[in-house]
């Protein structure tokens, strides 16, 4: 045989095609794979097309929007046509109303700040059309005042009513960071000290406080050169007029209480005191403050253990004898109630026991305010109850007290006030200022004195 016949040639192209078949076929599938692509592109772009002259066919009440010209932040603003009126307006009756509209809710402070960026650029747009000269002079006051529309100007500077005004001069502060209760909803998460006696180093009440107005004053300042600040709310917030002692702890634990609340009232700052009822002899000491303040987190023993957590063994027999008194205190008193869903929202005739016990002036009725997740407490949203059940709790609770009725509710803050019957008539002095209110859904508020 002819030996050439047996032997492939490996020039042939068929032959070289064969070997590289492989990338051949890669090739093929990638060049449908694009085709593919290509085609289902175009047909979304023609169906959207087709799409939009239906709709726009239809008469209907939208906007057919190109996204290749679509800017977001020139249509981010329009849904918000009133950004700095509140959402429960009609909550408040007529005087109520032009007095709550008065007043801007940190809530809606981006809103606000979104508002006057579009009003800004609209401006700089509006200056270009007519080629118009900024300028160069212009102050920042001036800048602020071109920043805000009249009608926002309006919201912003209005003088609120008396009872919201003094916020502004409260200082919130303590003089002991310590406490005797582990409650399952304290904010600072059980990472402050906790004790049934005051065993630690002590600073005197004259550097506290002068620490703590300080303090107060360097957070108004902050707000220097905000938009919407009032010049003159801005200097009397840097006076401090009411003092909170509830920021966290015991304060009554502290050796110098008596004297602290001296300084204060020298000062002509009203004091407000809150005790979580673990301190009976301590509240008997104490010296008149403006108001006080008894928590009363549960109506009985077992619910008590389990939601405040409390150090003493004879808690209970504490707790009872701080309502008691309390009810000895010639003065202005306060039961807080922090409702904690599914933990002590029953047994309300308990309460009404431990409410003829220590004879409030004022039982303040609020669902717990769940902080964040934390190691040391087991509470979750789950335990938050809604507004309306605060509400349904307090219409049981005034059913069983007869000398009691509600005097004022605030949803935004899932909480309302049930006031003594003196307290609303004016029976006792200082009390006459109340607003009754016989219908829970509008909004009052209680006036303190100077």
């Amino acid at each position: 045989l002819d030996p050439s016949m047996d032997t492939w040639d490996l020039s042939s192209p068929l032959i070289s095609l064969w070997i590289n078949r492989f990338y051949i076929y890669l090739g093929f599938a990638f060049s449908i794979s694009l085709w593919i692509c290509v085609q289902i592109v175009i047909k979304k772009q023609g169906f959207a097309t087709v799409l939009a002259e239906a709709v726009v066919s239809l008469d209907l009440p939208v906007a057919i929007i190109n996204l290749k010209e679509y800017d977001p932040d020139d249509c981010l603003i329009e849904e918000e046509e009133e950004p700095y009126e509140g959402s429960s307006e009609e909550e408040f009756g007529g005087e109520d109303q032009q007095s709550v509209n008065s007043i801007v809710d940190v809530e809606d402070l981006g809103k606000i700040m979104d508002h006057m960026k579009k009003e800004k650029r609209e401006k700089e747009q509006q200056e270009e059309k007519t080629s118009l000269f900024r300028n160069t002079g212009r102050n920042e006051d001036g800048e602020r005042r071109a920043m805000i529309t009249p009608a926002l100007r309006e919201a912003l500077t209005k003088q609120v009513d008396a009872p919201r005004e003094r916020s502004h001069r409260c200082m919130e502060t303590t003089p002991s960071l310590a406490c005797a209760n582990k409650c399952v909803f304290c904010w600072r998460h059980h990472t402050n000290p906790v004790g049934t006696e005051w065993r630690w180093k002590m600073d005197q009440p004259e550097m506290i406080l002068k620490e703590a107005i300080e303090n107060h004053q360097n957070m108004i300042k902050q707000f220097k050169g905000v938009p919407g600040v009032i010049a003159e709310r801005f200097e009397e917030g840097l006076t401090v007029k009411h003092c909170a002692l509830s920021l966290v702890g015991e304060p009554i634990m502290y050796p110098e209480i008596n004297s602290f609340l001296k300084l204060l009232h020298q000062r002509k700052i009203s004091s407000f005191l809150v005790t979580n009822a673990q301190f009976p002899a301590e509240i008997r000491n104490l010296k008149p403050v403006t108001q006080l303040y008894v928590s009363v987190d549960a109506s009985t023993k077992e619910r008590l253990k389990k939601i405040d957590r409390p150090l003493f063994k004879d808690f209970w027999r504490r707790f009872l004898d701080s309502l008691k008194a309390l009810a000895a205190k010639q003065q202005r008193t306060v039961y807080r109630l922090t409702l904690v869903k599914a933990w002590n929202v029953d047994e309300l005739q308990a309460y009404a026991q431990l409410v003829s016990l220590g004879n409030p002036d004022f039982i303040e009725v609020k669902g717990v305010t769940y902080c964040g997740e934390s190691s040391a407490s087991s509470l979750t949203m789950a335990h938050v109850p809604w507004h309306e059940e605060v509400v349904q709790f307090v219409l049981e609770l005034v059913d069983l007290i007869p000398d009691y009725e509600i005097a004022c509710e605030h949803e935004h803050s899932n909480c309302l006030l049930i006031a003594h019957k003196k307290a609303v008539s004016g029976e006792t002095p200082g009390f006459g200022w109340i607003k009754k209110i016989n219908r829970p859904g509008a909004v009052a508020h209680v006036r303190y004195p100077s």
